[in-house]
């Protein structure tokens, strides 16, 4: 969905109004729901959501109420990148990518937080900021967003991570698995590997938590902090060079 994500913004073009923009983005996501290549498991809050909005329900209204689940908020790295010198502009994009998907508030403030932390990361914002930065820039749009954020901060001092990671919670709603991605980068700031093993060896949502965190890690550290082993086996990589050079001539020419 992060790539659809993308190819739906650069459709629409990076400084298209909102309903143009989304309207582009749900296209792109209702190919991915369709596709063969679609059978890693995807969410069933994403795919509810896109089935009512391919249907007819406006991206506003297709999103799912009762469901605050981390999918709106793994996929949304791409808008801390496009958007990172406009604030406004990346709380309003990922505020509205959530929508047509997860329209809980916590999901949608869990989207705007992990699209913050990437635009963080990339500001070479110093780490001991990372907290209060976020919790300012998301608070009032969920209480529960707020203490999961505050949850990571009384675990910081914990020498027993398994014992940190299980009171900040599991990462199957959105706001614990951005405050387990925060915790993970916050405990291995310079260290991509160890963030990674980190957030991938927990024992809830691990791949989501992972997948958040590498997004503000690679952000934070750039490619290079990446090992070659790992970056020689990715899968798809043709694909994805191609995609981060049309995001970078997209950023470039709108002066970011």
């Amino acid at each position: 969905m992060t790539l659809a994500l993308a190819e739906g913004v650069l459709d629409a073009g990076v400084n298209a109004p909102i309903d143009d923009l989304m309207d582009a983005i749900g296209q792109r996501f209702v190919q991915w729901m369709h596709s063969p290549e679609n059978k890693r498991a995807p969410g069933l809050t994403c795919i509810n959501g896109l089935k009512r909005y391919e249907a007819g329900a406006s991206w506003r209204e297709a999103g799912i109420v009762a469901s605050k689940g981390c999918g709106s908020a793994m996929r949304v790295a791409v808008l801390g990148y496009l958007y990172q010198s406009e604030e406004k502009r990346l709380y309003d994009v990922a505020y509205a990518s959530s929508l047509i998907t997860h329209r809980h508030p916590t999901a949608v403030a869990a989207s705007v937080a992990a699209a913050y932390l990437v635009k963080l990361a990339l500001d070479s914002t110093p780490i001991p900021e990372y907290m209060p930065k976020v919790y300012a820039f998301t608070t009032g749009i969920s209480d529960e967003m707020d203490l999961a954020i505050l949850r990571v901060g009384h675990v910081l001092g914990w020498v027993n991570e398994d014992q940190s990671l299980d009171h900040i919670g599991q990462g199957w709603t959105g706001e614990e698995a951005v405050a387990l991605a925060l915790y993970c980068v916050l405990r291995y700031p310079d260290d991509y590997v160890a963030c990674m093993r980190r957030a991938a060896n927990t024992p809830g949502d691990s791949d989501s938590i992972a997948c958040i965190a590498g997004g503000i890690m690679g952000a934070r550290l750039g490619l290079e902090a990446i090992p070659a082993d790992w970056r020689d086996r990715c899968e798809n990589a043709e694909m994805f060079t191609d995609l981060a050079h049309r995001l970078a001539t997209a950023k470039i020419a709108q002066g970011s």
